[in-house]
């Protein structure tokens, strides 16, 4: 890069004009997020994905609403509660953007449940794969049900009658309970109406029968029903007037106070305890559930009619999306394959001596993850490997990584792990690596406090006849070797002497203090990221208005940053063609007269989740391609510690263009086209069929 690309680090606060824009410039970030479940679930619907992966993204857009409720509406309610009037970038104030979230997630959920119970369901039985009703079951599997649930539900169930010495007992986030609703007197006399049974978290929510009882090779019963059919053995003596299942869903977001905390791990150890009891924002019931039953529990949680949510089936999706795997039965599942390894890596090769010839671009999941464990692995027992420094945002609770680095810390290397523990879900798993790691020796940082390490980044030195080299892994996904089977992500290997002086420069500001410096080739937040991106953009549309070539493509996960949409607008009106792959969330408004008639935003929805993030700028005929940790949120940009880091090969930048970009502007069958409205058309194939994914895989990958 030469010195006139360099930007000056900007404040660690932004100081840019914040005018307002138009707010019908944009969408509404939680309207488009529920516009992409939309998207899932209509993977849920096509006959053309396979049976057992349609009920996996039929579950998966339920996990996906419960994070939605947990940290998104949660949010919105916070504000309410505050009694915030601003409205967002859109001009929606909080009260009507509940109102318009409701509506259309009680839409989005009825059409969920149609699909499970007159599609998918019927489909699944008719492939010998059943989950059976009380009403279905013969007098075998009665009675084995019945023996299940005397030896290994009853005995673990603590029915609790509400009375004024049993106060409605805490209920946990998301867990499956039942509320009973009883008649009679019990053994002391008392008179008792209701009840609740609270469903242990040891207990699976789906059993499946022998063969032999069921009748088929896969016939399973929930736990729900199982309670159900038996719940008067729970209360004898009495009469049960209806037994309905209910979840509740909570504010799951963590709040830290700066000013206040002292040691941030104990602070969120605590804070962890009570995330399970936040404040309720959503109820589900079954739809068998009573008028005034239903309306006791809005009243016990604290909650309006438009957060009930009734149900017909059981109230948890998420719980069946493990069932595809325990059926064997891979004619209804996505093909297997067997990711490829780049040419660089032979078997049994040196991956010092690999890294040092050559750059090495690694693309998950079509590519193995292996090389980034094998530099680890060889690192941790190499006698000339001094020192190792990390970030881990996510790398789940059994991690071979963290085991190698434990490895390096006991074996004597300098062994610096930046461990991320606000990293949302993952922070219990974070806290208890960092015991570990402290414990054989490694140093244990937890970066900056108000700003989220995102970066994906390992160095490696190590000393050779030519002085110490340094060895790095850049990424735009996390250190989770079960998410690189899943999400797609791009990884760098290089031993680049300038990029590996910008990376030991970032990891020197996260571990100790100082000013930040002009980083050679790495563009960073919360520093330069947002400068240098709208530099970028603004450059392509001073070549447009020069009547030169110009041109921008862009992928990622969200585009939300209201600056960089407002730039590139001002791209697109000075004649700019822009190309942008969002896979969730958009805020901008595409194909717009006279604001956005050049852009075009696709949304790619398919076997895997789109994840990585691209950004490539023309740039005079130089084409600068650029991956990244970040998307292009606000939050990425100012308060997060993130990289976006260059291709500099030209032969792999072409590798970028083939495999991260020109097969997503192709695409004609997981393409989905963002519409001015903010709605999204899926493109029907017209002649020979493109898909992204399965190119890639044709491309990269070898058979299962």
């Amino acid at each position: 890069m030469s010195e006139s690309d360099r930007l000056p680090p900007t404040t660690m606060s932004r100081t840019l004009d914040l005018r307002a824009f138009p707010p019908e410039h944009f969408i509404n970030r939680e309207l488009s997020l529920l516009q992409f479940q939309r998207r899932v679930l209509a993977q849920a619907a096509d006959p053309a994905v396979p049976l057992l992966e349609r009920l996996r993204f039929l579950c998966i857009v339920s996990s996906n609403l419960d994070e939605f409720f947990e940290i998104r509406v949660a949010g919105i309610k916070e504000h309410l509660r505050l009694g915030t009037l601003s409205a967002g970038d859109d001009g929606t104030l909080p009260g009507d953007l509940l109102e318009k979230v409701s509506r259309e997630v009680h839409r989005l959920i009825a059409d969920q449940y149609d699909l499970l119970n007159d599609d998918i369901l019927p489909a699944l039985r008719h492939q010998g794969i059943a989950f059976l009703r009380r009403i279905q079951w013969s007098e075998a599997q009665r009675e084995w049900i019945h023996n299940y649930f005397v030896t290994q539900v009853k005995p673990v169930l603590t029915p609790i009658g509400l009375d004024p010495a049993h106060p409605f007992p805490r209920v946990l986030n998301k867990s499956l309970n039942f509320a009973v609703e009883l008649e009679g007197r019990d053994a002391f006399g008392r008179d008792c109406d209701a009840a609740i049974v609270q469903a242990p978290r040891a207990l699976p929510r789906v059993i499946r029968l022998p063969r032999d009882i069921a009748g088929i090779d896969y016939g399973f019963v929930f736990l729900s029903s199982v309670l159900h059919q038996h719940v008067d053995e729970l209360f004898t003596g009495m009469q049960v007037l209806g037994c309905y299942q209910f979840r509740v869903t909570r504010n799951s977001d963590l709040f830290v106070d700066e000013e206040e905390v002292k040691d941030l791990r104990a602070t969120l150890k605590g804070e962890l305890q009570q995330r399970r009891f936040g404040d309720a924002v959503r109820l589900e019931v079954a739809d068998n559930c009573s008028t005034a039953m239903s309306e006791f529990l809005l009243q016990h949680f604290d909650l309006m009619h438009s957060d009930l949510y009734r149900t017909p089936g059981i109230v948890n999706l998420v719980r069946l999306i493990e069932v595809p795997d325990w059926v064997d039965r891979p004619d209804l599942k996505y093909p297997p394959f067997r990711p490829g390894l780049p040419r660089a890596l032979s078997q049994g090769s040196d991956v010092f001596a690999a890294i040092r010839r050559q750059d090495i671009l690694l693309h998950h999941p079509f590519q193995q993850f292996a090389p980034v464990i094998e530099l680890l692995e060889a690192a941790a027992d190499d006698p000339q490997v001094l020192a190792i420094r990390m970030t881990v945002y996510r790398t789940g609770t059994d991690s071979v990584l963290m085991e190698h680095l434990a490895r390096a810390a006991r074996n004597g290397k300098e062994v610096t792990v930046v461990v991320e523990l606000m990293a949302r879900f993952d922070e219990e798993a974070n806290i208890s690596w960092a015991n570990r790691l402290e414990e054989v020796g490694a140093h244990v940082v937890y970066g900056v406090f108000g700003y989220k390490t995102h970066a994906k980044l390992l160095i490696v030195v190590r000393r050779e006849d030519q002085g110490l080299r340094r060895y790095v892994h850049l990424g735009t996904g996390n250190y989770h070797p079960r998410t690189t089977r899943f999400y797609t992500d791009f990884g760098l290997l290089t031993a680049n002497e300038e990029i590996g002086e910008d990376v030991a420069e970032i990891f020197k500001q996260i571990t100790g203090l100082g000013r930040a410096a002009t980083l050679r080739h790495l563009w960073q937040a919360p520093f330069a990221l947002h400068a240098n991106v709208v530099a970028a953009i603004e450059a392509e549309a001073a070549e447009a208005r020069q009547g030169r070539k110009s041109r921008i493509i862009a992928k990622m996960n969200a585009l939300l940053e209201p600056e960089t949409i407002e730039a590139l607008y001002a791209a697109s009106q000075a004649g700019v063609e822009i190309d942008l792959v969002v896979r969730g969330p958009c805020a901008l408004r595409p194909g717009v007269p006279g604001l956005s008639e050049s852009i075009r935003v696709r949304s790619i929805v398919g076997r895997f989740l789109e994840h990585h993030r691209i950004f490539y700028f023309h740039a005079a005929g130089s084409e600068k391609i650029y991956l990244s940790s970040a998307d292009w949120m606000g939050r990425n940009f100012f308060r997060r510690i993130e990289v976006a880091f260059p291709v500099l090969d030209p032969k792999l930048k072409r590798r970028v263009m083939k495999e991260g970009l020109r097969p997503y502007l192709v695409d004609n069958c997981q393409s989905w086209e963002m519409l001015a409205n903010g709605t999204y058309r899926r493109r029907t194939p017209r002649g020979r069929q493109r898909s992204a994914q399965t190119l890639i895989l044709q491309e990269l990958a070898g058979q299962g």
